[in-house]
């Protein structure tokens, strides 16, 4: 007890509150740390319980953390105009301790997913993301502070995607790139102009896709869809391999589809038959040239991971939910019907005006 009155710490209340002489501050990523000034040190542990702590979640809704000319760190508080060097996330402080794995399910949102993640030191490109899951994921990872290329076929509406994500964070680093996966020549031309630009890439989000649409050929005399959905995102990787591996620990990620399970790539006689892929138009069905576009999807993303994974690059595919109501359905009127009876029950990407 004689050290405790020495050190004026028998005369607080409360086992958190501290000592006079100390303070307590945090780090840019949320440690909390105590200094005491009439000694001038610092240390992690709290002077009266030992304990160490951490800020509990994100800076509130409003706030800014920026650094001033002599490296201290200052908050802003964007809706009160005001500024203070008090970290306000320090009124919700946690014992530093294992935290369980949150658990996410249906109407978990991406923000909820990259939340408290520092995404600043990463480049990011997401293939049809003007809108639907491409957007939230753009404006979700813009927002955590990733570099995020919105690779579109419509400029102009990739610039009011652009334009919509600054507008709620001014300093999200996005912008808009011409990619037209329809186009060869278009995938070409996106990945030398971003080569050119001596960029990392650390994601890749393969998300762009068309379903229903009635049978066309492109300008590279395949069908369609399997052209979209497919293999201008199998020639974008091919083009960026090299990048992805410069840029190890790099991910591509597949927005693949559980349809894929409701088709096959064989014949008959169970061998891989090719024709099915790009079918002329009397034996076209658009829905079950989706299925094999997503088919191939997942086992182009096997394949790519077996190979690309020792030289630091991962590769997912995912499903992002039965009936996920986006705008995909919009070329065929029966899906459309469909989509808009089952709303009620499905997760939107609509939730925001971010439909473009």
């Amino acid at each position: 007890m004689a050290a405790l009155k020495y050190a004026g710490m028998d005369d607080t209340d409360s086992e958190d509150e501290l000592p006079p002489g100390w303070e307590e501050r945090s780090t840019k990523d949320g440690w909390v740390y105590y200094a005491y000034h009439e000694e001038m040190k610092t240390q992690w542990e709290h002077p009266k319980t030992g304990k160490k702590k951490r800020c509990a979640g994100a800076l509130p809704y409003g706030w800014e953390q920026e650094t001033d000319d002599k490296g201290q760190i200052f908050y802003i508080d964007h809706i009160n105009k005001r500024t203070t060097y008090f970290d306000p996330r320090q009124a919700f402080t946690i014992e530093d301790m294992q935290v369980k794995p949150k658990r996410y399910d249906g109407n978990t949102t991406a923000l909820e997913v990259l939340h408290d993640r520092d995404l600043s030191d990463k480049v990011v490109v997401i293939t049809g993301a003007n809108s639907g899951i491409g957007f939230e994921t753009a404006r979700s990872f813009a927002l955590h502070g990733a570099h995020v290329i919105l690779a579109c076929r419509n400029q102009s509406r990739g610039i009011k995607a652009v334009s919509l994500i600054t507008e709620e964070w001014r300093k999200a680093r996005v912008e808009a790139m011409t990619l037209d996966l329809a186009s060869l020549r278009s995938v070409r031309e996106f990945a030398e102009i971003f080569k050119a630009r001596k960029l990392p890439l650390h994601i890749l989000v393969c998300n762009a896709a068309v379903c229903t649409q009635p049978w066309s050929l492109t300008e590279d005399g395949l069908e369609s869809t399997f052209q979209i959905c497919h293999l201008g995102h199998f020639y974008l990787v091919e083009l960026l391999q090299d990048v992805l591996r410069h840029s190890a620990p790099a991910r591509v990620v597949v927005v693949s589809s559980e349809s894929h399970r409701f088709t096959d790539l064989v014949d008959s006689c169970g061998k891989v038959e090719l024709s099915l892929l790009s079918p002329p138009q009397k034996e076209y069905w658009s829905m079950l040239a989706y299925n094999r576009a997503k088919l191939c999807n997942i086992l182009f993303s096997n394949e790519l991971h077996r190979r690309m994974s020792p030289h630091g690059v991962t590769c997912n595919a995912l499903h992002p939910g039965n009936m996920m109501y986006t705008s995909i359905h919009r070329s065929w009127w029966l899906m459309t019907l469909l989509f808009t009876f089952a709303r009620p029950f499905t997760k939107s990407m609509q939730l925001h005006s971010y439909h473009i």
